[in-house]
């Protein structure tokens, strides 16, 4: 799916999702990823199911106050010790399908918070 978003200078903000990857900033990213406002990095899991706060080392060790998760085609929960972790560390989770979390993302950078995002991709 594409669509455009409003532009905030610097910051990465994703145009497509669909065909295993995104579009970011123009650049095509395969699988699945973890993204921040000033980076893209890749998100080493399978799927939601695979998603711990080990996996998530690089946002609760960055200045993150929210962190979307986009589960792949449906929205799912999260595991409650994921939610506890992320908790304890400050930051604030909101679970979508990706989709969504794409879209909630992009506010999210242009309202300049302090965000990330963790994008499982969908076909």
């Amino acid at each position: 799916m594409e669509f455009t978003p409003e532009t905030a200078p610097g910051r990465k903000l994703i145009q497509a999702y669909g065909d295993g990857g995104f579009r970011i900033e123009g650049e095509r990213v395969a699988g699945s990823i973890l993204l921040f406002p000033e980076r893209v990095l890749p998100l080493p899991v399978a799927g939601f199911a695979d998603i711990t706060i080990e996996t998530l080392a690089a946002v609760t060790g960055a200045p993150v106050d929210i962190l979307v998760i986009g589960c792949g085609p449906r929205q799912r929960a999260a595991d409650p010790g994921l939610r506890a972790g992320l908790r304890a560390a400050g930051i604030a989770l909101e679970c979508m399908d990706t989709g969504a979390a794409c879209r909630t993302y992009n506010v999210l950078v242009s309202e300049s918070r302090r965000v990330a995002a963790a994008l499982i991709a969908v076909d």
